[in-house]
C-alpha cells in the first residue's frame, strides 16, 4: 500500500528529525517504542535512533553529564508526529486508550486535530492528524486560520478500525516541532528572517512560522521560558533538530544569509549546522 506524502512534507522545506538528549535511555527509548510505535533502527554507542520503516525521526542520547532541564529552559514544548490519515490518528489514540497512555490534552486547531502528551522524563508530544488542506482558511496577509478548540476524543476512537495495532503506520513523520525560547521578536528575526520561514500565525506568547504555505513547521512560545537564556550543552530535552530543503536554491538562500550576518554555521552531516539564539542546534540540508 503507498501512503500519500504529508502536505507538511512537500513544502520548499520541512523538518527532517530531532534529536532528544534523556538520563534514562532504556525508559524513554522503551515508551517511544511501545506507546507510540517507533522502532530501533539504529544502536549508537551513546544512544538509539527510532524511526518509522527505515526513515529515522528520533534521535535519543545519553551522556553521564547529562543535566535535567528544568522547565522553564529554552528547548522543545512538543515533538509533533503527523500521521498520513485520520484513520491512524484514530487507531493510535486506541492504542493508547487500551494501554492506558496518560494524555495531557486534545485539541482541534481547525487545520488539524491533535493530541498531547509527554514522554517519562517530561518531553512533550502531540500526535496529529491535519485535515485536507483544501479545508484551511488563509486570511488576506497570507496567515492561516488556527484556534484551539475541543477534540471529542470518543468520536475519534469511535472511529479506529477494530484490529490489531502494530506501530506507526508507513507515512508517519514528524510535521513540526514547537520550541520554549526567550523572547518573540528575537525568534521571529531569527526563524523569519534568517531562515526564511514565512510567519503564518499568532497567538499571545508565541509565533508559528513554515515553509510554502503549511500551517507550521515550527512553533516558538515564551509561555514557560520567557526570559530564557541559551541552553548548557549537557542539558536533557531538545539538543538539535533537522530542517531538510526540498529545493536547493532556498538552502543556498539561507546558507549565505548566515555568512552575511556572520552567524557562526560549520559543515556538518552533509548540512550547514548552526545554532539558534538559545543555543538549540539546527542542521539545514537538501
Amino acid at each position: 500500500m503507498t501512503t500519500e506524502t504529508s502536505y507538511a512534507l512537500t513544502r520548499p522545506a520541512y523538518i527532517d528529525q530531532s534529536h532528544l538528549v534523556v538520563t534514562d535511555l532504556g525508559l524513554v527509548s522503551g515508551f517511544y517504542q511501545s506507546m507510540l510505535g517507533l522502532k530501533v533502527i539504529e544502536k549508537t554507542a551513546s544512544g538509539e535512533v527510532l524511526g518509522v520503516g527505515d526513515l529515522p525521526l528520533l534521535t535519543l542520547t545519553t551522556a553521564k553529564n547529562a543535566m535535567i532541564a528544568p522547565r522553564n529552559a529554552a528547548g522543545l514544548f512538543h515533538t509533533a508526529f503527523l500521521m498520513p490519515n485520520r484513520t491512524e490518528l484514530a487507531r493510535w489514540l486506541r492504542h493508547a486508550a487500551n494501554n492506558n497512555v496518560a494524555l495531557d490534552g486534545a485539541s482541534d486547531h481547525l487545520v488539524s486535530e491533535a493530541i498531547y502528551l509527554s514522554d517519562p522524563e517530561g518531553n512533550g508530544i502531540e500526535i496529529y492528524a491535519d485535515r485536507p488542506h483544501e479545508q484551511w482558511k488563509f486570511h488576506e496577509d497570507g496567515m492561516v486560520e488556527m484556534a484551539t478548540l475541543r477534540l471529542d476524543l470518543q468520536a475519534l476512537y469511535n472511529s479506529a478500525p477494530d484490529e490489531r495495532w502494530d506501530g506507526m503506520a508507513a507515512g508517519t513523520a514528524i510535521g513540526h516541532l514547537h520550541l520554549q525560547v526567550g523572547d518573540i521578536p528575537q525568534a521571529d528575526a531569527f526563524y523569519r528572517d534568517v531562515l526564511g520561514l514565512k510567519l503564518m500565525a499568532r497567538y499571545p506568547g508565541a509565533s508559528f512560522f513554515a515553509s510554502g504555505g503549511y500551517h507550521h513547521h515550527l512553533g516558538a512560545n515564551i509561555w514557560n521560558s520567557r526570559g530564557a537564556m541559551a541552553r548548557a550543552g549537557n542539558m536533557t530535552g531538545l539538543s538539535d533538530y533537522k530542517i531538510r530543503f526540498n529545493d536547493k536554491a532556498t538552502l543556498d538562500t539561507a546558507a549565505s544569509k548566515l555568512d552575511a550576518l556572520e552567524i557562526k554555521s560549520e559543515t556538518r552531516d552533509g548540512g550547514v549546522f548552526l545554532r539558534d539564539p538559545w543555543g538549540i542546534g539546527l542542521t539545514l540540508s537538501a
